[in-house]
């Protein structure tokens, strides 16, 4: 996966923009009755990437940059999702993401700190991420995968694999005829 890079310490009103109007939107979703009508065109509002049809997404969620979101359908996301979303998350059709997970597509180069390295995270179908994982930027977690709950997610996870730890490592295949 290609990296990207950007330079903090040059001004960028449209990201700065960005940013501010999702932080507006998050305070607004975060202390608005979740799942009523309100609640549910805020989240429209918020993730203009694509938010996908059946999903459940629980407050409080933390985004710095929610267009770089894209929500497949029928997602599962529980409260305290966190994102550091300068690169795109694709999180595809049926994916769950338990309570306290982190996204994180992007870092600070080790000899320069203001510019960030950003790589793009992506969850695929039916994927199922465990309470208080981190995933990693550049990390793509395959097809029917499960993440053990706590893990630190350093590298690709192949499809239908269970990985746990820290960093998280393979525990044992799946067998995909049962999904």
């Amino acid at each position: 996966m290609k990296e990207k890079r950007l330079d903090l310490r040059i001004p960028n009103e449209e990201r700065a923009n960005s940013a501010k109007r999702t932080t507006d939107i998050l305070f607004k979703l975060n202390n608005t009755l979740p799942f009523s009508d309100e609640y549910d065109l805020l989240l429209k509002k918020l993730f203009t990437g694509g938010l996908g049809e059946n999903c459940y997404i629980a407050p409080p969620i933390y985004i710095n940059l929610a267009e770089n979101i894209h929500i497949g359908n029928n997602v599962s996301i529980n409260a305290y999702f966190k994102c550091m979303s300068a690169g795109n998350i694709y999180i595809d059709d049926d994916a769950q993401i338990a309570m306290n997970v982190s996204i994180i597509t992007n870092n600070h180069d080790f000899y320069d700190r203001p510019v960030l390295t950003i790589k793009d995270v992506h969850i695929k179908k039916n994927a199922w991420i465990g309470a208080g994982s981190i995933i990693l930027p550049g990390i793509t977690i395959g097809e029917n995968a499960i993440v053990g709950a706590g893990s630190v997610v350093t590298h690709d996870v192949e499809a239908n694999t269970m990985v746990a730890g820290n960093p998280a490592k393979l525990i044992k295949k799946l067998d995909p005829d049962k999904f």
